[in-house]
């Protein structure tokens, strides 16, 4: 396993995009961004060898990457991911959520893939450089943002199977819209029986783009039962409920306790779900991080011992869920109506991000100016 061989802070190079969009081309495309479609003027470079560690940190014009052919990444799969969002305020002042939270776990994820870990200073660094950058595509909309993507990959040329002896870590930057424009509204899910999500001792963990690639298919048959996400259970005994295809899982009960899915490796520690946890502790929730199988949900849908069901993730915060589908059984209801705890986690939780609640776990991080 490659580790961070950093002493110091980097120092971060700058170099303008000398072609960057025009006032008018990113005012229209703010109007209407979308998930994913658009991209910022610059994106962060930082290069890692396994002589001299992490070097080279610059912000330079977004652009195709030059991979040989033969680089690792290609081969072996060595690449990691992280996903995190810039808001802007009603003040104009831009923000970001647990910042450190996302360098963290892309440190877990770098050591799991052997791949080199990246200083957390490093990491929230490379975020205030790119919306220094970038400052003009923060929509300021509502429940609108920059969405992150910071990754590292290995681009060694050599096809020996090992770790790679040269990596690149990079962000790169997209407006988001919002993610529910036509209200919140409960969507269907559909379990998949044939495929596992992880396995023991496998990458779960890891956010890591193998795992979405294997989600791929299953996610496809959701879609072709007319749902919205796939939900995965464990690899051993296929019973117990892991996560869906990109979020974790909430079961809100009729006694003030909540039950989620506990962290066993093959379920991805996300931020959201760390923060559900806290609010709901804030709140006198009893949280249990247990396992939790199928047919405990369909007892506790038929006895309304459970009462709402959700899914969490970044990009779309809270997501109330009425109905899962499989090809044997049916749980719920597609007519559903989102659940009042779901709700009011959801509002908390995105006031917060958002400026419009007090901070009271000091999550938020200033990143302009």
């Amino acid at each position: 396993m490659a580790h961070d061989t950093t002493t110091a802070p980097l120092a971060f190079s700058f170099e303008a995009n000398p072609s960057p969009r025009s006032t008018e081309e990113v005012a229209e495309i703010l109007a209407n961004p979308g998930f994913g479609n658009h991209f910022t003027d610059h994106m962060v470079q930082i290069d890692w060898t396994v002589e001299n560690g992490w070097a080279d940190a610059r912000v330079i014009p977004y652009g195709p990457l030059i991979l040989d052919p033969a680089s690792s990444v290609l081969h072996y799969g060595q690449e990691i991911f992280e996903g995190l969002k810039v808001y802007r305020h009603a003040d104009g002042s831009i923000w970001t959520f647990r910042p450190d939270q996302n360098a963290e776990r892309l440190q877990r994820s770098a050591a799991r893939l052997a791949l080199p870990q990246l200083a957390v200073a490093d990491f929230v660094e490379s975020v205030r450089q790119i919306v220094k950058a970038d400052e003009r595509w923060v929509p300021s909309a509502p429940d609108t943002s920059l969405y992150l993507r910071p990754f590292t990959i290995a681009n060694e040329t050599f096809l020996g199977v090992r770790s790679a002896h040269k990596a690149s870590y990079l962000v790169i930057a997209s407006p988001a819209g919002a993610y529910f424009t036509g209200g919140i509204k409960p969507i269907s899910i559909w379990l998949s029986t044939e495929y596992s999500r992880a396995g023991r001792g496998g990458t779960g963990a890891a956010k890591c783009g193998g795992n979405y690639a294997a989600s791929l298919l299953p996610q496809e048959e959701a879609y072709r039962n007319g749902c919205a996400q796939v939900m995965f259970l464990d690899g051993e005994t296929g019973t117990r409920i892991d996560e869906l295809g990109g979020m974790n899982v909430f079961f809100v009960r009729n006694d003030k306790t909540v039950v989620t899915p506990e962290l066993t490796g093959s379920i991805l520690e996300g931020i959201t779900r760390a923060s559900i946890i806290q609010l709901l502790q804030d709140r006198g929730y009893t949280v249990e991080e247990r396992a939790i199988g199928i047919d405990e949900w369909r007892a506790g849908e038929a006895d309304g011992t459970i009462t709402e069901v959700f899914a969490c993730g970044t990009a779309a915060v809270i997501t109330p869920i009425g109905q899962l589908k499989s090809h044997d059984f049916t749980i719920g209801s597609e007519n559903s109506e989102p659940g009042e705890v779901t709700m009011s986690i959801r509002e908390e939780l995105t006031d917060i991000q958002y400026g419009r609640r007090e901070d009271r776990h000091g999550w938020m991080v200033r990143v302009d100016g």
